[in-house]
């Protein structure tokens, strides 16, 4: 049985300057490392989980001209709270990192950035309104708090019927039902 996950593994091109940013940028623990091999474990919660990031070489190198590789789909980290993620949000735009969105999900307020060698990562705090359709609406979170959960639960309030598993009324199934024998 499946209880959570372990973590995420990444190849990367520049070892140094990924750990510094999951390192020193986001505030993970380095917990493992064999600089020899070209691996470097890093956690938040070094107690609960030995790694949750797996960071080593040999990500290939882009071609010019040629699409990047996609090694990820994307990294999450959990905040405590909205302040969190507004804080990491003013911090990425300092620096110079690539925001792609902050969104509202109705069970979580997101902001999607990516790190130095382009994987998308993302902050996020849960929100406590529990959604289960994927749901991705634009939001301003620099907005007051009470300005931010009452565009949440506008969210919230169209989709909050939808049980664990369901689908919006207007949405076709894609996939088949796995056959059970």
């Amino acid at each position: 049985m499946i209880t959570g996950l372990g973590h995420v593994g990444i190849f990367v091109r520049d070892l140094e300057k990924m750990v510094a940013f999951y390192r020193d940028f986001l505030g993970l623990q380095v917990t493992k490392q064999n600089w020899r091999a070209g691996t470097v474990f890093l956690s938040a919660d070094p107690e609960a989980a030995d790694h949750q990031i797996a960071l080593v070489r040999g990500r290939p190198a882009h071609v010019p001209g040629g699409e990047e590789p996609k090694l990820i789909q994307q990294i999450s980290f959990r905040c405590a709270a909205l302040d969190d993620v507004r804080q990491f949000h003013r911090r990425l735009v300092a620096a110079g990192y690539r925001i792609q969105r902050v969104v509202n999900h109705a069970s979580a307020i997101g902001c999607y950035f990516y790190d130095p060698e382009g994987n998308c990562a993302e902050v996020f705090w849960v929100t406590g309104r529990p959604c289960w359709v994927p749901t991705v609406a634009p939001i301003d979170i620099e907005q007051p708090d009470d300005v931010v959960m009452a565009e949440v639960d506008r969210v919230w309030h169209g989709l909050r019927d939808v049980p664990v598993g369901g689908r919006m009324a207007d949405e076709s199934a894609t996939l088949a039902p796995a056959r059970r024998d």
